[in-house]
């Protein structure tokens, strides 16, 4: 079935070229399906080893290499809260080779917060699909003293400028996040950047830190070992051991929300064909039970969204993230 769906699919894109041909003989042909894939494709994942991103990231791939009959690679290349690895496949060849698996913060947000990013979301990129759609979540150790969010922000009403809570980075939607709380509850909390989940999580369980906010699914395998304990999600609509979990509204801290997606993308100027090619492999892969069950493990949702639904995902959230960043008053060089 996967690869007979790949053929149609294959052959729409192919009978689509001969139209655009016809219709402008003096434009130079799309480029053809026929020996695509015909080598490796390189994901691209913006943050460090070990984190959500990353863990999406080798999770798609692996399937995308099953059905494409390719080797799908992930290479981590982190650094400026996901812009480096980002911007570089802004500059990669269009040829449907190199991709980036990105999320929220770094198209949606980061673009606000740092006066240049090296890259422009809505042109840079051709959007292939969304993969999965999540609620960020704020954990503590469980040895700490503090058993919900009221509980953290008392200290820190006590304690000014004392209580820390880290991130996977600056300009991260989860630094975002923390600034909006900060704001919102009236404290002075100390935002702590990392450079991704992984050694965030490290430094939270060796008491550097006092609260982490985070992906679901970075957090999901210390929070189910009863390791951390969550102390809101910045949204209700979560599965797992994440589905009863207080939310930030429950906590009063009303207009504050966030969706943390993560999304394949191309180079701007990929053909279209080949984006169509790839949507249409992630489809397939999102259709695995044993694709749902990973991500829905680490508390999200698979999406799996065509690319003009995934564009248009992006430019709604371009909008709100920056009425959110002006809000929250953050700003980063």
């Amino acid at each position: 079935m996967k690869q007979h769906a790949l053929h149609a699919c294959k052959t729409v894109a192919a009978a689509m070229a001969g139209l655009l041909w016809g219709v402008a003989a003096h434009a130079q042909a799309p480029a053809s399906l026929a020996d695509y894939p015909k080598q490796a494709i390189t994901v691209v994942s913006p943050f460090p080893p070990g984190g959500g991103n990353d863990g999406v990231a080798r999770l798609i791939a692996q399937e995308l290499g099953a059905i494409t009959g390719q080797s799908v690679v992930v290479e981590n290349r982190s650094g400026a809260g996901g812009n480096v690895g980002t911007a570089q496949v802004a500059r990669a060849k269009p040829d449907g080779y190199t991709l980036v698996m990105s999320q929220t913060s770094v198209m949606a947000v980061n673009p606000r917060l740092y006066k240049n990013v090296g890259f422009d979301p809505l042109k840079d990129f051709a959007p292939i699909s969304q993969i999965t759609s999540a609620p960020l979540v704020l954990v503590s150790r469980t040895e700490s003293p503090y058993k919900s969010l009221n509980d953290y922000l008392a200290a820190a009403r006590k304690q000014p400028g004392a209580i820390t809570y880290a991130t996977p980075g600056n300009g991260t939607m989860s630094h975002l996040m923390g600034a909006l709380v900060s704001q919102k509850a009236g404290v002075k909390l100390v935002h702590v950047p990392y450079r991704g989940a992984a050694p965030a999580i490290t430094d939270l369980m060796g008491g550097t830190v006092d609260m982490l906010i985070t992906s679901p699914a970075s957090a999901e395998p210390m929070v189910a070992a009863g390791k951390l304990r969550i102390l809101a999600m910045s949204h209700g609509d979560s599965v797992g051991i994440f589905k009863e979990a207080p939310t930030l509204q429950q906590a009063g801290m009303e207009g504050i929300t966030a969706d943390d997606w993560y999304g394949l993308f191309a180079p701007a100027g990929t053909p279209p064909e080949r984006i169509a090619y790839l949507a249409q492999a992630v489809d397939q892969a999102m259709k695995s039970p044993a694709v749902i069950a990973k991500i829905n493990s680490g508390g999200s949702r698979p999406v799996g969204s065509q690319p003009a639904a995934f564009k248009t995902r992006l430019q709604q959230d371009t909008a709100y993230w920056a009425e959110m960043v002006k809000t929250a008053g953050v700003s980063l060089d």
